[in-house]
């Protein structure tokens, strides 16, 4: 059968049935005239109509120009710079495949022409396309500049009709061999290029061999072959026979394939933007199954899973590569092939050593030996998992193939919460109920719990529980920080479920669509199951993935090599890390994982516990100052507590606190039954409690009476919280400790509501330190989270007392964006999807429209004040991409989850990293000028 020399190593075919004669007379008919490929590098004008070069040989392309080769195309083209053996190939750029949507005929560009290419082809195999006696069999596969496995389309073993495969037959009298060969592009021209259902290609094949009693394709005989080509002909009797209307076709059908569902969803899961394109590799075939001394196989030139520098992959004897991607066979390791072909291995290795020093990376190698002659087919930087990628990045700095920040750069940071979170067995056995985003990452398992009060009830019992809900509200904390983990139907990678979890370090699931949660009923239904209280799940943050019952979890463990490439980061990076905490369990977690401070803690998380809602009630509905005040006072030693513990455990770092923030209505009851209960406890009529429920009631909270408004309206709120900052800051600097506390005004729109607000805070604050007998500073800034506060960050730094700023990027993001956070996720999926969105601005920062709004901001901040300290506190402050564009608009700090330290770290690091890496570059290369001046 035909093997594919393509760029993913598929292949066809088997001569086992051929006598020996006719096996060694077939092998040299089909085997290539030469190993590498030598093309000319003169190709004619017409490739280049319009001024455009829409064709290039191998020869003609390189490792640099993934952008318009694609990067599988760039890189055979530097392994044939490498004078390794490739397959002859020509590539058709991703501006043609753009140009083939400008146009929008539904055929090809007009001005493409790749015949000279092909002929190229046909001169350095020997073979001639559409020749019956010599026939070129090419592949035609998608390559764009992002490794996007699986996601477009590929034709192989194309060139074939009848007549071709009785000349196939005749020259190498290898019938099986033909006949496998010709079925696979029937079946692979008709459901790619043309569409057509793949079943009733299978049930044919099914059929026969059920007929047959087998089970393999290896048990088919060449009879068998060719009458599921005759089926196939049936399925299909509109195949072109021109072999050029073939090739036609694919390329085609690759175009289209760039806008297909799946490629367009992986692109928006992966930032590839869909102004890219791809490629089209058009390559001659090589022969992976011809007879038992050919095969096929994908190699890692380290383990991918390990990152244990050892040669690794799999082969099949006698395969064609679909076979190995199709799990049809099991493929033998490596070691395998050694002591079947020792020459093909020992020459395989050699070059796997090639491409990764030349690389200076992993490579992940997709290769054929065809009759004992090796080709390589693929090269690239090899996808690895976490744990892997920080083992290879530290080896090759200490083999001398990479610099710190060359490797540092080499770490997806994204991945890194594999090393702070239990994971999921992946050897365990697992049956998936459900799957939502990846919200906060480890796994958790327990029975299931509608309720806060449910979970915390259960858990204090020693149950392990997961909290099911429609959506949480800050007055689930009690129960979010009793249960394991946290699993949502509605919300977004930023909703209140996400962000309170990723804090406490609890794995979460949020936006889990399918999911019906009846917490009335206590039934949670997921497709076909249903399931009830105290029924047992199991949630995976960091897939988003929901399992029925329990599954077997691994603990997180220390990690050398990763503390290693953290310390890389560390000395690298301009960014200082803090923290968002509001407990000082997490402020002390937080420093253990790096933090160099709190950015964030938000003093409203400090009331909802049970024994504290019942005071901060009583405050909202007082009756008059004079009440108000008094029950101030109590939660004022609330707050002096858990400031002051916070403050001991980051004692000298800086620990910013937000002023209340949310609407006073998110503490109070809504349902009659609490309503009578509150008006109980406190002694008060009914009425008074629902009259007050009533009257903080907002239509659209998110920008109602919350933030700096309450401090406006009831100053003695803002008054006892500065006053808890002071007395919790003079404790501690009584004890000996180096307290730094900052406070924060949040949704701040003018700068007149903080020459209101500000000269209140001072004076609050003077007058306990003056008590108090201390002198500790304790600056006042605000949170710019409002499209007005941005434009007029000149006036807001200028007011007196003013001494930093924050942006809030969730807030700010939907002010600017007009979108709600948490009901967001109902359409941004589907934004995605149809190009309106090239990812969520809610998890990554929005560079041209918040972004923008910031950047202006900081200039207008700095020009007034230059010393201003500028921060970010949002949840993007821990999102890799978020974290650069932080950095390139010089913030002095981002502020993020506790379990997201370490990623900001590295992102930081790497950020830093680039320019360090650029300015290597350039010194190199003035260096390399300056050598090869002329004197």
């Amino acid at each position: 059968m035909l093997r594919s020399v393509s760029s993913d190593g598929t292949s066809s075919g088997s001569e086992r049935n051929a006598p020996p004669a006719s096996r060694a007379r077939g092998a040299r008919a089909m085997q290539m005239k030469s190993q590498a490929t030598q093309v000319k590098t003169d190709a004619p004008a017409s490739s280049s109509a319009g001024g455009r070069k829409r064709v290039y040989l191998l020869s003609e392309g390189n490792k640099d120009m993934k952008m318009l080769l694609g990067g599988k195309g760039a890189n055979l083209c530097e392994m044939t710079k490498l004078n390794l053996p490739v397959p002859p190939a020509f590539i058709i750029t991703t501006e043609t495949c753009l140009e083939y949507f400008e146009e929008g005929t539904g055929d090809l560009p007009a001005a493409l022409d790749y015949e000279f290419a092909l002929k190229a082809i046909e001169e350095d195999t020997g073979k001639k396309f559409g020749d019956p006696l010599n026939p070129l069999l090419v592949s035609v596969r998608s390559g764009a500049p992002a490794s996007m496995p699986g996601m477009m389309d590929t034709v192989l073993n194309l060139g074939l009709n009848d007549e071709i495969v009785e000349g196939i037959i005749k020259t190498t009298g290898n019938e099986r061999f033909a006949y496998d060969t010709y079925r696979r592009f029937l079946n692979m021209y008709s459901d790619v290029v043309m569409d057509l259902d793949k079943e009733p290609f299978e049930e044919v094949i099914t059929s026969i061999k059920k007929r047959k009693g087998i089970k393999l394709d290896l048990e088919m005989e060449a009879a068998d072959w060719k009458e599921v080509a005759e089926e196939f002909k049936k399925l299909n009797p509109n195949v072109p026979s021109d072999p050029r209307e073939q090739l036609r076709g694919a390329i085609l059908a690759v175009f289209r394939s760039w806008n297909n569902d799946r490629a367009i969803r992986y692109r928006s899961y992966n930032n590839i933007p869909d102004e890219w394109g791809t490629a089209v590799n058009v390559q001659a075939m090589a022969y992976g199954n011809m007879n038992d001394g050919c095969g096929t196989g994908v190699a890692f030139s380290r383990n991918p899973s390990t990152g244990e520098n050892k040669f690794f992959g799999e082969f099949l004897p006698n395969a064609a590569g679909e076979d190995v991607v199709a799990g049809i066979r099991t493929p033998q390791p490596l070691e395998e092939m050694a002591a079947k072909w020792p020459g093909v291995y020992e020459e395989l290795y050699k070059y796997q050593e090639q491409l990764e020093k030349y690389y200076c990376d992993m490579q992940d190698i997709e290769f054929t030996v065809e009759n004992g002659r090796l080709y390589m087919l693929q090269c690239r930087n090899g996808k690895r998992t976490a744990k892997a990628a920080v083992k290879i990045a530290v080896d090759m700095v200490k083999e001398g193939a990479l610099t710190e920040a060359e490797a540092l750069l080499r770490i997806p940071a994204n991945q890194m919460d594999f090393f702070l979170h239990p994971t999921l067995d992946p050897k365990a056995q697992k049956t998936r109920i459900g799957e939502g985003l990846p919200a906060s990452p480890g796994a958790a398992t327990g029975k299931i719990v509608f309720t806060p009060d449910d979970a915390e009830v259960m858990a204090n019992m020693g149950e392990e529980v997961i909290l099911v809900r429609k959506e949480t509200t800050p007055e689930d904390i009690h129960g979010m920080k009793s249960a394991e983990g946290v699993l949502t139907a509605l919300g977004g990678m930023t909703s209140h479920a996400a962000v309170v979890a990723r804090g406490m370090g609890k794995c979460c699931v949020s936006g889990c669509t399918a999911a019906e949660v009846d917490a009335k009923s206590k039934v949670l239904k997921l497709g076909d199951v249903e399931l009830k209280e105290h029924d047992v799940i199991t949630i995976d943050g960091s897939t988003g993935e929901v399992y029925l019952g329990t599954v077997e979890r691994r603990s997180a463990a220390e990690d050398e090599d990763f503390q290693t490439v953290l310390g890389w980061a560390d000395q690298m990076r301009k960014l200082k890390v803090l923290t968002n905490a509001d407990t000082p369990d997490q402020a002390a977690q937080a420093r253990k994982l790096g933090a160099q401070g709190i950015g964030l803690c938000r003093s409203e998380h400090m009331f909802f516990e049970p024994e504290r809602i019942s005071s901060m009630r009583a405050m909202i509905v007082a009756e008059g100052k004079g009440e108000r005040l008094q029950h101030l006072e109590t939660l004022s030693l609330f707050q002096r507590e858990d400031i002051s513990g916070i403050l001991k455990e980051m004692d000298g770092l800086p620990v910013t606190v937000r002023l209340l923030d949310p609407p006073l209505h998110e503490f109070l009851p809504h349902s009659p039954d609490e309503m009578q209960s509150l008006a109980d406890t406190l002694g008060k009529p009914f009425s008074v409690v629902k009259d007050r429920v009533k009257q903080l009631q907002e239509v659209n909270p998110m920008l109602g009476f919350r933030g700096c408004r309450l401090s406006v309206v009831y100053p003695e709120i803002t008054e006892m919280q500065a006053r808890a900052v002071a007395r919790a800051a003079a404790a501690n600097k009584k004890a000996g400790l180096d307290p730094k506390p900052e406070i924060m005004v949040p949704v701040v729109s003018s700068a007149k509501e903080l020459r209101l607000i500000v000269p209140r805070i001072e004076a609050a604050v003077k007058e306990e330190l003056d008590k108090a007998g201390v002198d500790v500073k304790i600056p006042i800034g605000t949170m710019l989270e409002l499209p007005r506060a941005c434009e007029t960050a000149d006036q807001i730094v200028g007011t007196d007392g003013v001494e930093f700023i924050s942006f809030g990027t969730n807030d700010l993001t939907q002010t600017v964006w007009g979108f709600s956070r948490d009901d967001a996720i109902r359409f941004i999926g589907r934004y995605q999807e149809q190009g309106l969105l090239d990812f969520d601005p809610f998890a990554r920062i929005d560079e041209e429209g918040v972004g923008g709004l910031i950047n202006m901001a900081i200039e207008k901040a700095r020009t007034k004040q230059p010393e201003t300290k500028v921060g970010i506190c949002g949840e993007h402050g821990g999102e890799p991409n978020s974290v650069q564009f932080f950095h390139s608009s010089n913030f002095d700090y981002v502020s993020c989850s506790p379990f997201r330290v370490p990623i900001a770290r590295i992102s930081a690091g790497q950020a830093a990293a680039v320019e360090v890496s650029a300015q290597d570059k350039l010194y190199r290369e003035s260096i390399t000028n300056v050598k090869r001046a002329p004197k």
